[in-house]
């Protein structure tokens, strides 16, 4: 069988095209969603905060350096704390990325048992125990639900390349405001993380982290 009909959110695009025409015919484009989440969730947070506000080429290029820094773990809270800031900032890390990773490195040390009961709590909890980080606002709090918890109903309003796909494929003249895309997402539910990823793909984005 082949593995993308094995990922956790292949099976809804099927549901998703059956309530909306437009999403049937870029389902129909793209095929199933291959969006897998990645169970380490230090990493995926720390992967999120270094992609902020640079190319995807330029992100991928500082994880990898500072992973390497790291050792064979990779990305670790305990192995970054260790390290200091001038082999991060010699990495590409910028002042405020190196002091973000530092609060979530000591995040995820000092709340062992927050961290642990992530996967228990609802969407809006994870959001709200996430926000004292540095650096973690509401967005990346909601690519840490799809990209590490696997949650398939989360809408990332604020998400400039789901906006743009929503103009593309909607056709709207500019980026919709939040009130349109939660009106337009709501025949979605309990589907819209995989709907987003569809909008992400329309654009080219591989949306994985």
């Amino acid at each position: 069988m082949p593995k993308v009909e094995t990922t956790p959110f292949a099976k809804f695009g099927p549901r998703l095209a059956k309530r909306d025409p437009k999403l049937k015919a870029l389902i129909a484009h793209v095929g199933p969603c291959v969006l897998q989440p990645h169970p380490d969730k230090f990493r995926v947070l720390a992967s999120s905060i270094i992609s902020q506000q640079i190319s995807g080429k330029a992100a991928e290029s500082i994880n990898k350096r500072v992973s390497a820094l790291c050792g064979r773990g990779g990305l670790k809270a305990k192995r970054l704390v260790e390290l200091g800031d001038a082999e991060l900032r010699g990495a590409g890390l910028s002042g405020s990325k190196l002091l973000s990773l530092r609060s979530l490195s000591n995040f995820f040390l000092e709340n062992v048992s927050v961290v642990r009961g992530l996967n228990r709590m609802p969407d809006e909890e994870v959001i709200e125990a996430l926000l004292p980080i540095r650096g973690v606002g509401v967005w990346t709090a909601q690519m840490f639900l799809m990209f590490c918890l696997g949650r398939p109903d989360v809408l990332p309003t604020g998400d400039l390349g789901f906006k743009a796909g929503v103009r593309d494929i909607y056709g709207y003249e500019d980026y919709p405001h939040t009130t349109a895309l939660e009106e337009l997402a709501e025949p979605w539910r309990p589907y819209r993380s995989v709907a987003t990823w569809y909008l992400w793909r329309s654009r080219g984005f591989l949306a994985q982290p």
